[in-house]
C-alpha cells in the first residue's frame, strides 16, 4: 500500500503476518519511492533492549503498546515535523 499511496506517516507494527515490521521497513527503506517516508514501530515488546534493536532497525520513532493517547499524537507530531 505504501508503494501506491505514499502517506505522510506508517504507522508499522512489528509482529506481522508473513513478514515482520523489520522486513517490511528494510523493503521501505531500500525502494526510493518509499524510502523517506517516516515510519514509527508501534510493539509490545517494551524492553530496553527491544526499543535498542527496534531503531537499530531505523524506525523514525518507536511507541509501545498499550498506546496512551497523548504521549503517541506527540510521538506523531514529533516525527511528522521533522
Amino acid at each position: 500500500m505504501a508503494f501506491d499511496l505514499a502517506p505522510a506517516l506508517i504507522l508499522m507494527d512489528i509482529q506481522l503476518p508473513g513478514m515482520n515490521g523489520l522486513e517490511a521497513l528494510r523493503q521501505l527503506r531500500d525502494n526510493p519511492a518509499t524510502r523517506s517516508i517516516p515510519v514509527i514501530a508501534v510493539t509490545a515488546s517494551a524492553t530496553t533492549q527491544d526499543r535498542l534493536h527496534i531503531m537499530a532497525a531505523g524506525f523514525d520513532a518507536y511507541q509501545t503498546k498499550p498506546i496512551a493517547v497523548k504521549p503517541f499524537l506527540a510521538v506523531v507530531a514529533n516525527t511528522l515535523r521533522r
